[in-house]
């Protein structure tokens, strides 16, 4: 396989970021972005706040615990799609090879680039004086000849690094690197990966596919080639929307039927405006549900139709509900969506079509 050049750029703390940079008063200060009430969640913290052990997911109520002093900020999600589209437009005057990953995060092949610049790296530095002349914010790059090592690059250095791992030393770099920073190893897989004596890529390395097929399915052969440096997904420019979906995470549990119905009816709603706005048609409706121990169930329903209207998609949200035994089950959040598109029907349908006729 050609070696290419890729480059991840993932933004330092970009929420909390865009909130420093519009108010200097919170400057230095531990911040959080989210909602300060009981039932709150933080979606990102300054690097501030993380020294207080503050992350991305944590409630609002432990987030204020560890920090007395934590500083609570609105999401403005406006503002954060504008500063992500100023950052695109820097990497599009070096390549159109981008495959976003979020509003704050992207890879980038430069293996022909518009600049005719040879090194990588010399890209991502450009990129990243680009990012902080043109916005005031900083981003992290990880720069090598595959996504994994690219990806694990930009973090390795945070905030404000750039890494390049170089194929003559990738996998020395590998060896050392912890399990948990593996890509896909949350931390249930890196807690039975311990269990198994696996602590770092040298010693995943020396596990067979056989075994880590065992252990982990799919994902094992997976695990097996990055800890050989093997990566050859390419960057995907163009992403297909694979749903459209919404929910709610509520203030209070809900106990009471007649207003889980009408909650459901809120998020229906909600969800009829995202498929307008999207234009997307799916034949799937998915019914997600947390209750307060923060256990969760789903339940999925599939038509012969698109689902695009309330008045299709909200008896099916109800019938779905029924299904999930809800005494003594306080719920915390509900959510719906559309998945499945057409695109995807027809084309199992066209190989099932062409294995018959072979």
């Amino acid at each position: 396989m050609e070696e290419r050049k890729i480059i991840h750029i993932d933004m330092d703390a970009f929420y909390a970021s865009v909130e420093q940079r519009d108010h200097p008063e919170w400057r230095g200060k531990p911040l959080a972005v989210g909602h300060e009430e009981e039932r709150g969640v933080v979606a990102t913290a300054s690097y501030e706040a993380r020294r207080y052990g503050i992350h991305s997911a944590m409630s609002s109520v432990k987030a204020k615990k560890l920090c007395s002093e934590l500083i609570f900020a609105p999401l403005r999600m406006a503002v954060y799609k504008s500063v992500s589209a100023q950052i695109h437009q820097i990497f599009h005057e070096y390549t159109d090879i981008i495959e976003p990953i979020s509003l704050d995060e992207a890879f980038l092949d430069v293996t022909e680039n518009k600049k005719g610049i040879d090194l990588a790296v010399d890209i991502a530095k450009e990129i990243k004086q680009r990012i902080k002349e043109e916005t005031g914010l900083t981003a992290s790059a990880g720069v090598s000849y595959n996504k994994f090592l690219a990806k694990v690059a930009s973090e390795h250095r945070k905030p404000d690094g750039l890494c390049t791992i170089h194929p003559q030393k990738a996998q020395e770099f590998i060896d050392k690197l912890p399990i948990e920073s593996f890509w896909g190893v949350g931390k249930v897989t890196a807690k039975k990966m311990h269990a198994l004596g696996i602590h770092n890529g040298a010693l995943l390395r020396m596990s067979t596919p056989d075994f880590l097929t065992l252990q982990f399915g799919k994902a094992g052969m997976l695990y097996y080639n990055f800890a050989h440096g093997i990566d050859p997904r390419p960057v995907e420019p163009e992403r297909e929307r694979k749903s459209v979906g919404c929910e709610t995470t509520f203030e209070h549990d809900l106990e009471i039927k007649s207003s889980i119905i009408i909650e459901l009816y809120h998020v229906a709603q909600e969800l009829i405006k995202r498929l307008e706005k999207s234009g997307f048609k799916g034949y799937t409706l998915t019914l997600k549900i947390k209750f307060n121990d923060f256990t969760q169930k789903t339940r999925s329903i599939s038509e012969d139709h698109p689902l695009t209207t309330l008045k299709e998609i909200l008896p099916l949200a109800r019938e779905l509900l029924k299904g999930v035994d809800l005494t003594n089950h306080p719920i915390r959040l509900l959510g719906l969506s559309v998945s499945n598109p057409w695109e995807e029907i027809a084309s199992r349908e066209y190989k099932q079509l062409s294995f018959k006729f072979k």
